[in-house]
């Protein structure tokens, strides 16, 4: 089986296209119209407060990676710094939030699916997404190898959409100033009493920092450069997200923007509808730029999801069926499926709901803020326990701030969502009891940690979406200087 091999240490480029590469998904394709609904046009500034606060907690990340450099991960941190229990909680947490984004793209992928298909019954849509769940089961049971091998053709796919839109929409501005214009004015539509709602809705499209962690040692002068990348990659991630939502909102009044349902698809026909042969290709080309958008990030997500599940079943905290290894595909494909069974329950529940994808989006916000409050308060203990082999800025006021800004998310969910993470957090604890006691699968965890394992992982987060275009970039650069590239496959 191949493996992947630093050819030197990661340099502030390198750690930079992983931190981008772990945000951006197909976040942006759903997300985009909660904040016009909830804030009109201000819903701008939401999305930079989101970029801020995902800096600060991400700091807190890069901390416990530095004291604690082997093992990464929330749970990890928790386990370490206040023993089993509280790893599990975390631990638990995090999973559910995982598992609620699983269900929130079935969800999205069917609404994007309706741009074409407007006439979609309650059954059709149904089969749509269960039919959704089954593929991407398959593909992560039996065809990972396969996946990889077409990766970077899939990247380059889901990008080009974006890049098209965001062309398409400055063109659009240049031609149309006063309709740009008018669509931002008032700027504040709505008044401030849903910004932290609509924060926790936006906050969405930045989480995924949380799940991979490179080891301190494979970064040069890591003291340095992962604060810089992590402030970098998400600065970058923030402009990324405002030239689209800039887009959006001067083709779209913010309460057309906020019934749609697919916002990017609707904006591109709108610009284009004066031709009708370019509007629909136009719209073509980012409606189904969206679904395979839709469709990577549920895969690479449902992969992700199997891979802490595997990490809690390794520590003998979840039932041994997450750690099954399919003895021909090598993936643990009991996980996979359970959580994709029941993410697409989830996703089904939320057909009848009239608030079902914002529910799934929020609640899902809820429980990384719970992982998120744990991992920046275990800095201090485990500061304590630990000497790092570097030091970050910020020591102490970082880790505050992280706490301070991640309860801020929690109480900004309303009551339903609220109760409803509590109900799933309470859930977790008759599987705690049960397991617990159990011995942990040592050679599994082995795996799981090792060196390999976590270099393959990211090498797969460096191919993702928008890193993609900057792994070209950097590719490019070391082919002119003469040096090594970063990563090589190793058989």
């Amino acid at each position: 089986m191949p493996r992947i091999e630093l050819q030197s240490k990661l340099t502030l480029f390198d750690v930079t296209n992983l931190v981008v590469g772990s945000i951006i998904g197909a976040d942006i394709y759903v997300a985009s119209a909660f904040g016009a609904g909830l804030l009109g046009p201000f819903s701008l500034v939401a999305w930079v407060v989101g970029g801020v606060i995902a800096i600060i907690i991400a700091l807190c990340f890069a901390q416990c990676a530095a004291l604690l450099p082997k093992v990464g991960g929330p749970y990890a941190y928790a386990h370490e710094a206040w023993g089993p229990f509280a790893g599990f909680v975390v631990g638990w947490s995090l999973w559910l939030a995982e598992w609620m984004s699983l269900a929130v793209f079935p969800v999205a992928f069917t609404q994007y699916l309706m741009f074409f298909l407007p006439g979609l019954s309650l059954a059709s849509q149904i089969v749509v997404k269960s039919s959704f769940v089954l593929f991407l089961i398959f593909t992560n049971v039996v065809g990972v190898k396969a996946a990889g091998r077409t990766n970077d053709v899939l990247t380059l796919v889901k990008l080009a959409p974006l890049v098209f839109f965001a062309a398409l929409g400055i063109w659009y501005v240049v031609l149309n100033p006063s309709t740009a214009a008018g669509n931002f004015t008032p700027f504040l539509p709505l008044g401030l009493g849903s910004f932290g709602s609509a924060l926790v809705l936006i906050f969405w499209a930045y989480a995924g920092f949380e799940i991979s962690t490179i080891p301190a040692e494979e970064i040069r002068e890591p003291g340095k450069t992962i604060p810089k990348a992590i402030v970098i990659g998400i600065v970058i991630v923030t402009v990324f997200y405002l030239v689209t939502n800039i887009v959006l909102f001067a083709i779209m009044k913010s309460g057309d923007l906020a019934n749609s349902t697919t916002p990017l698809a609707t904006a591109t026909n709108t610009i284009l509808t004066a031709t009708p042969l370019l509007a629909i290709v136009g719209t073509a080309i980012v409606g189904l730029g969206a679904l395979i958008s839709v469709a990577g990030s549920d895969e690479s997500g449902m992969l992700g999801t199997s891979h802490l599940g595997y990490a809690l079943a390794a520590d003998g905290l979840f039932p041994k069926a997450f750690a099954k290894i399919h003895p021909r595909y090598k993936t643990p494909y009991l996980g996979i499926i359970i959580q994709a069974a029941t993410a697409l329950a989830a996703a089904l529940a939320a057909t009848f709901y009239a608030d079902g994808l914002s529910t799934l989006i929020a609640t899902s916000v809820f429980f990384m803020a719970v992982a998120y409050v744990a991992t920046s308060v275990s800095s201090y203990t485990l500061r304590k326990r630990h000497q790092a082999q570097f030091r970050l800025k910020g020591g102490l006021v970082i880790p505050a701030l992280g706490a301070a800004f991640s309860i801020y998310l929690i109480t900004q969910c309303n009551l339903t969502q609220i109760g409803l993470g509590l109900l799933l957090l309470a859930m977790g604890l008759p599987i705690y009891i049960k397991y617990s006691p159990k011995k942990e699968l040592t050679d599994l965890k082995k795996a799981l940690l090792a060196r390999d394992s976590i270099l393959e992982r990211a090498y797969q987060q460096e191919h993702r979406f928008l890193a993609h275009l900057l792994l070209h970039v950097k590719r490019t650069y070391r082919r002119l200087t003469g040096k090594k590239q970063t990563w090589k496959r190793v058989n």
